[in-house]
């Protein structure tokens, strides 16, 4: 695979059974870059105060994101509010990975984006934090569902991949709803400091798309959907879903509602 200019990734969840690692890992062999960032939720925390699943491959996923650091990547760390423990550390250095609160980063084709990680603008995590909780232990459960029923799908021979998360996401118009504002938030957040775009995670929501001539780019998660994005040589962007060695784009959530 050639060379990436910069990998964006955020929602990994580390620490818990649901985390796909040994799905990012085959991207991160994939995709060598000379930056990469890590947008938020990358250890969660606030599953691990509940049980702690950490396997070899999660073990694998650090120790390789450690050695990219060390053979001269440019690697940065954004907390995000499951291991917002870690934002009590924004302007040190642990192992050649820069820990910041935020940053703003600048495409190949000059094009100036806000990284954060987006809880900042989720209402919810802000002022109702047993909500926040309370949802996310949901959504666990869901994704844990997913795993079932994936297994029964490919027992019956039924091809691509089904998320029942998502499926959720798309036909709860309250969920859509909140996406919706979230994204508005973010963008608004960018406008305000003349910049072209926000690149953030938080919401385990992919998308690429332009509003009111911003560019929005949420990275997803690597629990269900494991999407990255990916910028080129060029600067373009490119929003990658991986599912083994098969890349694909993934659809707006306008096309989602509408299917």
């Amino acid at each position: 695979m050639p060379r990436v200019r910069t990998l964006f990734l955020s929602d990994i969840h580390l620490g818990t059974r649901a985390c796909q690692a040994e799905q990012l890992l085959d991207f991160l062999r994939e995709h060598p870059a000379d930056k990469v960032f890590l947008i938020g939720d990358i250890i969660d925390f606030w599953a691990m105060s509940r049980s702690i699943h950490w396997s070899a491959a999660q073990n694998t996923v650090v120790q390789k994101l450690l050695r990219r650091a060390r053979h001269g990547e440019e690697i940065v760390f954004i907390p995000g509010n499951h291991d917002e423990a870690l934002r009590d550390y924004c302007g040190t250095v642990f192992g050649d990975i820069r820990v910041e609160h935020e940053h703003v980063h600048t495409t190949a084709d000059g094009r100036r984006f806000l990284l954060v990680h987006g809880d900042e603008f989720d209402q919810v995590t802000r002022y109702h934090r047993w909500v926040a909780v309370l949802g996310d232990m949901s959504y666990t459960l869901l994704v844990r569902l997913n795993i079932v029923l994936s297994w029964v799908r490919r027992r019956l021979g039924w091809a691509g991949y089904w998320s029942l998360a998502g499926y959720a996401k798309r036909r709860v118009k309250t969920a859509l709803q909140f996406i919706f504002d979230f994204e508005e938030s973010v963008i608004h957040a960018a406008r305000d400091r003349k910049l072209d775009g926000v690149i953030c995670g938080h919401i385990h929501w992919a998308a690429i798309r332009e509003v009111d001539g911003l560019t929005y780019v949420n990275c997803g998660d690597w629990v269900d959907s494991c999407t990255g994005i990916v910028e080129h040589l060029d600067g373009r962007l490119e929003l990658v879903t991986w599912r083994g060695a098969a890349t694909a784009a993934l659809p707006s959530p306008e096309l989602l509602e509408k299917a």
